[in-house]
């Protein structure tokens, strides 16, 4: 741990932001609270806790807020927001995709880069600066990233077959990978869609691809009983043990929803250091089941926090997210102790950074990190009293009470207001291009 660790840092006139009198939640440390300061310097965490006297360029007086790591959606489609409200009472998952699948189709780049800015707005209004996405025409959504100040993992598609794969690789990602330029905050992965959309070539491409870059592989994995009782009669496999044996887990691996795994597959998770990304709004709406975190983590399996899209959730706030997260494990396990506030608070934070091979950068406050920080506000009727902080951000908060988001010491929300991306218009063009959606 690097509390209180003072490290000079070697620029010339950097920019200085101190907050002071803060509740910090580092997440370095389980259940660890403390009062004290942060100390930013272009954009580093330089000190945490204590600091010499310092002359500062900014001072927050953080006295009625908790501070901790900005939080990491690690499982998104961000530009389905287009189709937020939008067949919300299909059967299942796979009559919802029925019905989802032939709006895509019409999308344009246009479509997806107005979507992609509202998206992106709506996760830092909800103390939210990194999110993994799966979508297409993804040049579009770097766009949006790149003018919201944020980072993202965005997520070259893969489904159908080997074939197809190659032609993605060959004509799409060269187009993504363009638009991100030199842009550290933005890295390209494969997201590879699933078992019952790309088959197990295609699968198998995604990961040689992966491999090549160095870089990790995100897909939709054991959602439904449906998806999971196909492959078996398809296969004789389940969808871990089919993707195992391909030799897709030999590559670094984050799966969303994990739903439907049995304890043999989370030692074939455990042992390949593949990640589950926990969707509970989405797998609730859609009935695809619970998620068993409390198993999950008893395993030693590292879990992250995502919210799916907002056509299946219906929104992008990770606190709400975490705080279903919470609620859904303890009427699952029957027991509150199933989902401690410190665990949701870390699959929110630190697991993510862990998942997306970000942990190094972000995911927790501590000397040398790169300051994506959110301060949260307790002066409101909703955190009073605040008693434990950890509670209070997992069961009481909301996201009007996220007063200010960090990326790498860059404010984009500032007193709840964005900083970065004009929200009245985002919205406007957002329905304009829903309009113009449903008139073709």
């Amino acid at each position: 741990m690097r509390l209180f660790l003072f490290r000079p840092l070697c620029y010339n006139s950097p920019m200085i932001t101190l907050i002071e009198n803060a509740t910090i939640i580092p997440m370095t440390e389980r259940n660890l609270s403390l009062r004290g300061s942060i100390l930013i310097k272009d954009g580093i965490i330089d000190t945490v806790g204590e600091h010499a006297a310092v002359k500062a360029d900014e001072i927050i007086d953080a006295s009625d807020m908790i501070a901790l790591p900005s939080f990491i959606d690690a499982h998104t489609h961000l530009a389905m927001v287009l189709m937020r409200n939008y067949k919300d009472t299909s059967e299942n998952l796979q009559d919802w995709l029925s019905e989802i699948f032939p709006i895509e189709d019409k999308l344009d780049d246009r479509d997806i880069y107005e979507a992609s800015r509202l998206g992106a707005a709506e996760l830092i209004q909800s103390g939210c600066t990194v999110f993994a996405d799966m979508y297409f025409n993804a040049w579009n959504t770097v766009k949006a990233v790149k003018e919201a100040g944020m980072r993202a993992v965005i997520g070259q598609t893969f489904m159908n077959d080997a074939a197809d794969a190659e032609f993605r690789i060959r004509e799409l990602a060269p187009r993504i990978l363009e638009e991100i330029g030199s842009d550290d905050m933005i890295r390209l992965d494969a997201a590879v869609h699933a078992i019952y959309t790309s088959t197990p070539d295609c699968y198998q491409r995604a990961a040689e691809w992966v491999q090549e870059r160095g870089v990790r592989l995100h897909t939709h994995l054991s959602e439904t009983r449906k998806e999971v009782d196909d492959c078996l009669s398809a296969y004789g496999k389940t969808p871990v043990e089919l993707l195992n044996d391909l030799g897709v887990f030999q590559v670094p691996v984050y799966a969303a929803h994990g739903v439907h795994i049995n304890g043999n597959e989370m030692d074939i998770l455990r042992d390949n250091n593949v990640s589950i990304v926990h969707n509970p709004s989405s797998n609730m709406k859609l009935a695809s089941g619970i998620a068993p975190v409390k198993l999950y983590r008893e395993k030693g399996i590292n879990l992250a926090l995502g919210t799916d899209g907002a056509s299946s959730n219906n929104n992008l706030s990770m606190v709400k997210e975490m705080n279903i997260a919470a609620l859904l494990q303890t009427v699952a396990c029957m027991t509150p102790a199933a989902a401690r506030p410190y665990d949701i608070l870390e699959m929110a934070t630190a697991g993510g950074a862990r998942a997306l091979g970000l942990d190094d950068r972000i995911g927790t406050i501590e000397a040398g990190k790169e300051a994506d920080i959110v301060l949260i506000s307790t002066k409101d009727v909703n955190m009073t009293p605040m008693n434990d902080p950890f509670s209070a951000v997992i069961f009481s908060s909301d996201r009007k009470n996220i007063d200010t988001v960090f990326c790498r010491g860059k404010k984009l929300l500032e007193h709840g207001e964005l900083k970065t991306i004009d929200k009245t218009e985002a919205i406007r063009k957002t329905k304009e291009r829903w309009e113009d959606i449903l008139r073709r």
